[in-house]
């Protein structure tokens, strides 16, 4: 035990460094890490096109990863149009938006017998305090907008990863001096690729079938910004436990505020709700199992960590990263038994 303290100390330390480090570093890390999680989305998808019976492996190699490219370059595509067709469209459309919402609150003060009529000025100063709503509307559209930008960036990082990429083992040779401990750290990189690989890949087709779903069922309902609310839905499936909430709650809000029929709200909040929990629960344990052997508490705790550390874009990578972690954590006796907690069944 006295042993074991000191070490315990120490690595208490080194993890508060390391994460003042990445709190620090968000600007750099976060695009960085998601160039390499596309990178992994499209070797995954190379991987699952190898697997189709009667097709996959008749196709070369280098088919089946320009297959992959073209088809995240789409996806990549899609969100930055979505983003950039209704980016000004709901900056012009604040104004009315504001509006819709005040009557509906309005209607629902008379609904419950209120007896004095909200209006813009009682809510800031009861509820809102000094907020300007429309301000933070535009806010939040500029922010979404820069992501777009980022897209970029992370496109560019990707590119020359995957051009770099197949001179990575000859990297790891030169680099460790023990053959052994070179081949070793080839298999923990190999396993990681495959099982992390295999997971975006198939959550990224998840969230497309998903997105695709919601959107038809928005556009029957006819719900304004259908197509940048799929795609919102379909990013916010790769956040476990909370971003299926999100995916119904806030497509909801926005009926709310258009339709001034219950009905149509509740019947696109039941189908939205069934289409979640028709892909959250069925489909998806059927396609991907426990593939990265995480437990559900360890999951919810990374959530809580990364997004304290990176905001959104934590809550997108917590899963991916932490079972990066769990693997290298894995392979070392010293820092086997986190790994053996952090995991699903303690099987490694």
């Amino acid at each position: 035990m006295q042993q074991r303290l000191p070490t315990l100390v120490q690595g208490a330390l080194l993890a508060v460094i390391i994460g003042w480090t990445l709190y620090v570093g968000r600007p750099v890390f976060v695009p960085v890490v998601f160039s390499v999680l596309v990178v992994y989305v499209i070797l995954g998808l190379a991987r699952l096109l190898e697997r189709i019976p009667g097709i996959g492996p008749s196709l070369p190699s280098w088919l089946r990863l320009a297959i992959s490219i073209v088809a995240m370059t789409i996806a990549l595509a899609v969100i930055f149009v979505a983003i950039a067709r209704y980016a000004d469209a709901m900056r012009a459309r604040g104004p009315q938006f504001l509006e819709s919402l005040l009557a509906t609150i309005q209607r629902g003060s008379a609904f419950l017998g209120i007896e004095r009529e909200p209006t813009w000025a009682t809510l800031r100063q009861e509820i809102l305090g000094q907020v300007n709503l429309q301000r933070l509307l535009g806010a939040t559209v500029a922010s979404v907008t820069s992501i777009a930008a980022t897209l970029v960036f992370v496109v560019i990082c990707a590119s020359f990863l995957l051009i770099e990429r197949n001179a990575f083992a000859a990297k790891v040779d030169r680099l460790a001096e023990d053959p052994k401990h070179a081949a070793r750290i080839r298999q923990v990189a190999a396993d990681i690729n495959a099982r992390i690989g295999a997971y975006l890949a198939l959550k990224t087709f998840l969230s497309v079938l998903l997105g695709a779903l919601s959107w038809a069922v928005m556009a029957f309902f006819g719900l304004e910004f259908a197509a940048l609310l799929a795609v919102l839905i379909g990013l916010l499936n790769f956040i476990p436990y909370l971003g299926s909430i999100l995916g119904v709650a806030i497509p909801a809000l926005v009926a709310i505020v258009q339709f001034s029929s219950p009905d149509e709200v509740l019947g696109l909040l039941l189908i939205l709700s069934i289409a979640q929990f028709v892909i959250g629960n069925v489909v998806d344990p059927y396609l991907m199992g426990n593939s990265l052997n995480l437990s559900p508490f360890a999951i919810l705790v990374s959530l809580t960590v990364w997004s304290a550390l990176w905001g959104l874009a934590g809550a997108f990578l917590a899963v991916p990263v932490t079972a990066a972690i769990v693997i290298v954590l894995s392979e070392f006796r010293g820092s086997r038994p986190i790994a053996i907690l952090l995991s699903r069944d303690g099987r490694l």
